[in-house]
């Protein structure tokens, strides 16, 4: 069982920056995708950002440019650095990860994961 700690969220005017951590904790492996999702209201989970089975940085389209993901295996840490955040990008933000194997946009598909942390919310006003 994983245990997903994630902290770092806060209210921002536009054009700020965040920068988000989620610290895994319990049976990790180096090659099972970790990353970023967020959950608007009213709105189904999306993929942000995540770490795939390769070790490389998979970015949704929606942030590209603005928001860039890291890892730190010996800290079993990833970041998510937030900047020019816009108003659109108020959300709970959500680290998961899960024992599978994904490369490229496709570890940016909730359904895939079932291990979630309890979550982090993001407020950007105009």
């Amino acid at each position: 069982q994983v245990h997903l700690a994630e902290s770092g969220g806060g209210s921002v005017q536009a054009g700020g920056s965040l920068r988000l951590a989620c610290v895994a904790s319990g049976y990790t492996y180096s090659a099972h995708p970790m990353g970023w999702f967020r959950q608007g209201s009213g709105k189904e989970r999306e993929g942000v950002a995540v770490i795939d089975s390769a070790g490389n940085a998979i970015i949704a389209d929606s942030v590209k440019g603005r928001f860039t993901i890291s890892k730190d295996s010996a800290k079993n840490t990833v970041y998510l650095q937030m900047n020019n955040l816009q108003p659109e990008d108020t959300a709970m933000y959500y680290c998961g990860t899960d024992n599978i194997y994904c490369l490229t946009t496709y570890c940016l598909m909730s359904y895939r994961y079932s291990n979630w942390g309890q979550g982090t919310q993001v407020t950007v006003s105009s």
